[in-house]
């Protein structure tokens, strides 16, 4: 017998989390943050008897981690969602007062990603009201900080050891289990500073630094020759570009901020290497051109076999429930899955359609939220024994 999901409870609950402000106000200062939406899913663990745990990470940014304890020997299984969204005030529609039209809830965050944790809570929810008990504990953490910088889900992952893992991140109930990893790169080219006139002793800067987006246009052309099967290729790209002091002065510097984003297989030491090569065959081309450049900020990609248990056990309850099997994925973006899998934990995205992830308009499949729900409370009555 599969176990029931409470529908009603579960509409109830989203409309609730997305009711909550829960900005991350390292994108918008001043904003929200995760405590208020952290207390409230911690008062509704404690009701559904899990153990609790409230952390702040930084002060005002909040981690809320349940278990539902097992009996003992069997296989530890954690559901992650972020419970923090994006900025909310350029929407087209009330982002805090859900509204329920044509099966879809509308509202900041319940596509990305209230919507996916509350599939992972009403499964355990429906665990606990079958009175089934399992060997091993289910772990539900809704984490702070994952549109930014992570911080919650880093900070989680420095004790917690778990057997898998599953992130709610919409994936239209298709399993993901690769995605890109990105470096945050700055180049900084050094000129000389002189007077406008003085043509002869100035070095402009920002000129050298033409010649390193050149050198990243034909870098980007060699990225394309290698794609991954569920990522594509890796790319390049200048985000940010500044330099100079005023107009009648020669620029003595100019700083461009770049991203790259790594395929799996890629590593921090190739992106290394690229840099290297290409301002040191721009120096010896021009003995006037002097650049250097750092790493500022890191993360990897990442890729899990298919043939993992979790997968396949995903793959088994999808085929039940839809009719239809899922396709394995991979996504162009940076996952939370990255630091779980990291610490060698299976860890895959998996969750609802919808659309609008940090758009003026976001909605959230409710058909896709309940039969998720249904999906992984099976995957738990299996995974965790």
């Amino acid at each position: 017998m599969s176990i029931e999901i409470d529908n009603g409870k579960l509409v109830e609950l989203l409309k609730n989390l997305v009711k909550i402000d829960s900005v991350n106000p390292s994108l918008v200062p001043g904003a929200a943050g995760e405590a208020e939406i952290a207390e409230y899913m911690r008062e509704w663990m404690v009701a559904h008897g899990l153990k609790t745990e409230l952390v702040d990470v930084e002060p005002g940014r909040t981690n809320i981690v349940g278990v539902l304890q097992g009996t003992g020997g069997g296989k530890s299984l954690m559901l992650n969602g972020h419970i923090d969204t994006v900025g909310a005030d350029y929407m087209t529609i009330d982002p805090f007062d859900p509204k329920v039209e044509d099966g879809r809830l509308y509202g900041r965050g319940s596509f990305d990603m209230k919507g996916g944790l509350v599939s992972s809570m009403a499964a355990v929810k429906g665990i606990v009201d079958s009175g089934e008990e399992l060997s091993g504990d289910v772990v539900i953490a809704g984490v702070c900080d994952e549109e930014f910088a992570s911080i919650g889900t880093e900070h989680l992952m420095k004790d917690l050891r778990v057997d898998a893992a599953i992130i709610g991140e919409p994936t239209d109930f298709n399993i993901q289990v690769a995605h890109k990893g990105f470096a945050w790169i700055d180049v900084i080219t050094h000129g000389f500073a002189a007077h406008g006139s003085a043509y002869k002793v100035g070095v402009d800067a920002i000129a050298k630094m033409g010649h390193v987006l050149i050198g990243l246009e034909a870098l980007q052309s060699i990225l394309l020759e290698e794609e991954h099967p569920l990522v594509g290729p890796g790319s390049v790209h200048a985000s940010i570009i500044g330099g100079g002091r005023e107009l009648s002065t020669y620029p003595d510097m100019c700083k461009l901020e770049i991203e790259r984003r790594l395929i799996p297989g890629e590593t921090r030491e190739d992106v290394e290497t690229e840099m290297q090569q290409l301002l040191r065959s721009l120096s010896e081309g021009d003995p006037k051109f002097k650049a250097d450049y750092k790493i500022t900020f890191y993360r990897d990609s990442m890729e899990i076999s298919p043939k993992e248990e979790i997968c396949k056990l995903l793959e088994e309850e999808t085929t039940k429930t839809m009719g239809m099997a899922p396709r394995f994925v991979g996504a162009a973006g940076w996952m939370d899955t990255q630091i779980i899998y990291e610490k060698g934990i299976p860890a895959v995205a998996y969750g609802p359609s919808g659309d609008g992830a940090h758009a003026a308009v976001e909605w959230v499949d409710l058909e896709s939220v309940y039969k998720g729900a249904q999906v992984q409370a099976e995957v738990i009555r299996r995974f965790c024994v």
